[in-house]
Order: structure tokens, then C-alpha cells, then sequence
């Protein structure tokens, strides 16, 4: 990249940190930033009250989330304005050393087929979905997620084991980082030594550190509270009651107190939970046998982008919840892959990069600015909710259907090779 070009990405990569911070933090905090403020109040339970998350009690997230809300809180959690700064500079850092790494040249252990070609294209579009989806990307645990998720991909072929820690510390702070595992172990040359034994090392410092503090009893209360959630309203599963919501007056958004989210309810939605949960399940063993029938095949490497964004589209469309910010998931494979287009076909990754945008402009429209109407049954704002999870669903038939053309391919240069899926086949 040219110093110019440089200067530009990062003048961009300021100006739409900034847009985000000063839209999450003034504009709009309530609707955006209300998560900021309850970790704040956590912290602040911690720091002055000795009473913290997992250690004193269960908690909806893993325990690792402490981390990067307790980083923040060292500045102040007196201060609501004070304190959601602070995060945004700590997401600001995280998001800095992703979009340094989707640009910089492939470095570590060599690979069979050389080395990997660079673009900054994947650094550009990822500032573009940040801008896109809003506030809520960094205003969120999957703010940090996010990052950790590309540095993981990035370093899958080169550095598997760091890769894997990556994915790891990530999943214990969200737990969606944790799919890309399977992709992981499929491209590893060593699945036990370069993934499985650095997930293992990171498990073990977390549960040790919780077990340390006297919460070893809740270390997996994130399960459990989990559980307890209904149909969220913005969820894919919920699309088809929020529009039978319009004119059925059996159909009712509430909210849930406990858990302070919208949740959809009328006939069916209860039964559809345990569907849910076994097509998640389902959908997760299927694309893990894939991505090792790949291996096998010597297309783990072209395997890797496709697979990461069907596995992690699998978790947001079976996904009781479906919160806004779980978009943000999808963003580290489809910027990776641009990044490095070696990796996996032109049109591929031309048509999941075209519609993840899409789809994170419409999530923002929606939440937060026209959020009111949702809940009150505008019909503009249901259409456009209905709009987002139809390319939702559109991502995840993208991200099988590269998995299958990759697969269709055969064996070609070797297992964790890097090849050029749009050239044509030997």
C-alpha cells in the first residue's frame, strides 16, 4: 500500500470512529449505548462494592467479558459519559489492530503454495459495514469480539495457533468467535497441537483466574441464563410473527424485564424455541463435517472464508435472540476474504461483501433510529426488519453454497494450501 493510500485508510478509519462515538455517546446513548452503561454499572459494583459478575453470582455472559469492561472502568465508573469513552477507545484499538493486519503482507510460517496476495479492499469494506451498522458495533461485547474474529482469520494459515487463541479469548468474552475452531482444526496441518492445545491453554488460564476468585461454581451460568430467552423481536425466526403482528392482535411484542430485551409472543412462538435450538445444532455439526470432508479433499485453505461465514450465519439465523449487534459476527470472514483473495473465488466474495453491506445499512435503520416503530407495529420499519433477515438468510445460503464450490473443486495443491479458486482447475 502507498504511504497515500495509507494516509487515506486511516483518516477514514478516524473519521468513522469518531461518527460512531459521537452518534453512540450524544446523539442517541439511550438507544444505543445502553449496554455500555450496564457494564459500566457492573464494574461499578466490582470496583466499589467488591461484588463482580460470575465470581459473586451466574451471568448471561462468559466470564472473560470482565476483561474488556473492566478496562474502561479503571478510567471511571462514576461517570456514564466518562465511562462509554473509554470504551469506544478500547473498541478504537482493537478495530486499529485489525485493519492494520487485513493490510499488512502475510507473514509467519511459509505455506505449500507461497505467499498469500494482500488487498486493502477488506480493510476499506470493513470500515464501510462499521459505518453501515451503526453505533451498535461499537457499542457492544461484540464491538471487541469483532476484531479478535478478523485477527483470527487472518492468522488461520500462517499462525494457526495463535489463531486459535484468538478465537478462544474471544468466545469467552461472546461466544460466537468460538465456531471458527472447526475451520480452524480443518486447516491446521496439526489440528491437536496448533488449535486444540492453544483453546485449551486459554480455557484453562480463564477458568483457573475464575476459579481463583471463588466463582468456579458459575463459570458456565451463560449457559444456563441463556435458557430463559424467548423470540426475540428482531430475530430471523420471529420475521414471520412481527409481520403477522401488523394486522393479528394475538400477536404481541413485550418486553423482558430480566433481561431487558423485546420479545415477540403469539401462537407457536414457544414451541418454535426447542426447533431453533436443534437446527442450530444441526446446522453446526453439518457445516463441521463439511469443513473436514474439505480437509480431506485438500481445500481446507479455500474452505476457511465460506465455512467461517456459514458456521457464523448459522449461529445469528437459528438464534433465538438476533440482536442487532450480531451482524457485526459476520464481518470478520467476509473481510478477511477480501483481504486475502487468494482465498476463495471473485464472485463469491464480491456477492457476501455487496449483501453484508446491505444488510448492515438496513440493521441501522432499524435499530436504533427506527426502533419506536418496530415495537409499536410501523409497517415501514417491519418491512425493512423483514428485508435485513431475508439477506440474513441470503448470507447464510452464500456461505454454503462457497463451502459446496469449494468442495466440488477436489483435491488440488494439497491440504492447507493456498490456491486460486478462480483459476481453473488442474
Amino acid at each position: 500500500m502507498s504511504r497515500r493510500a495509507g494516509v487515506a485508510l486511516w483518516a477514514a478509519f478516524a473519521a468513522v470512529h469518531a461518527w460512531l462515538t459521537w452518534v453512540g455517546v450524544v446523539v442517541v446513548p439511550a438507544e444505543s449505548f445502553a449496554d455500555v452503561d450496564l457494564y459500566r454499572w457492573w464494574m461499578h459494583l466490582g470496583l466499589e462494592y467488591g461484588h463482580w459478575p460470575v465470581l459473586d453470582g451466574p451471568w448471561v455472559y462468559p466470564a472473560g467479558a470482565l476483561l474488556p469492561m473492566v478496562l474502561p472502568a479503571l478510567g471511571t465508573t462514576w461517570s456514564t459519559t466518562g465511562y462509554a469513552l473509554g470504551w469506544c477507545a478500547l473498541v478504537a484499538v482493537l478495530d486499529a489492530v485489525a485493519t492494520a493486519a487485513l493490510v499488512a503482507p502475510a507473514r509467519g510460517a511459509h505455506a505449500p503454495a507461497g505467499p498469500e496476495r494482500t488487498s486493502a479492499a477488506g480493510a476499506w469494506w470493513w470500515l464501510a459495514f462499521l459505518a453501515l451498522l451503526g453505533p451498535v458495533a461499537i457499542g457492544r461485547l461484540d464491538g471487541v469480539v469483532a476484531p479478535l474474529m478478523v485477527l483470527a482469520l487472518v492468522h488461520a494459515l500462517r499462525r494457526p495457533a495463535v489463531a486459535a487463541a484468538l478465537a478462544t479469548l474471544g468466545a469467552w468474552v461472546k461466544v460466537a468467535p468460538g465456531a471458527l475452531l472447526l475451520p480452524l482444526l480443518a486447516a491446521a496441518r496439526r489440528p491437536v497441537r496448533e488449535v486444540l492445545a492453544p483453546a485449551a491453554g486459554v480455557c484453562a488460564v480463564v477458568v483457573g483466574l475464575v476459579a481463583a476468585g471463588g466463582g468456579l461454581g458459575h463459570v458456565a451460568s451463560f449457559v444456563t441464563t441463556q435458557t430463559t430467552r424467548g423470540l426475540q423481536t428482531e430475530s430471523v425466526a420471529a420475521t414471520g410473527w412481527v409481520v403477522a403482528g401488523l394486522w393479528r392482535d394475538d400477536v404481541r411484542i413485550e418486553l423482558n424485564d430480566a433481561l431487558i430485551t423485546w420479545e415477540v409472543h403469539g401462537p407457536g412462538t414457544t414451541a418454535v424455541l426447542p426447533v431453533l435450538d436443534l437446527l442450530l445444532v444441526l446446522g453446526v455439526a453439518a457445516l463441521a463435517g463439511a469443513l473436514w470432508l474439505a480437509r480431506l479433499e485438500g481445500r481446507a485453505a479455500p474452505a476457511l472464508s465460506p465455512g467461517a461465514l456459514a458456521l457464523l450465519a448459522v449461529l445469528v439465523v437459528t438464534n433465538r435472540v438476533g440482536s442487532p449487534q450480531f451482524l457485526a459476527w459476520l464481518a470478520a470472514p467476509v473481510a478477511v476474504a477480501l483481504a486475502r483473495p487468494d482465498r476463495s473465488p471473485a464472485r463469491w466474495r464480491r456477492s457476501v461483501a455487496a449483501t453484508a453491506l446491505v444488510a448492515a445499512a438496513l440493521t441501522q435503520v432499524v435499530y436504533p433510529w427506527w426502533y419506536a416503530g418496530l415495537l409499536t407495529g410501523d409497517p415501514l420499519t417491519t418491512a425493512l426488519l423483514a428485508l435485513r433477515n431475508t439477506l440474513l438468510v441470503v448470507l447464510l445460503a452464500l456461505g454454503v453454497a462457497g463451502l459446496v464450490a469449494v468442495l466440488r473443486r477436489g483435491a488440488d495443491d494439497g491440504a492447507g494450501a493456498d490456491v486460486d479458486l478462480d483459476a481453473s482447475p488442474r
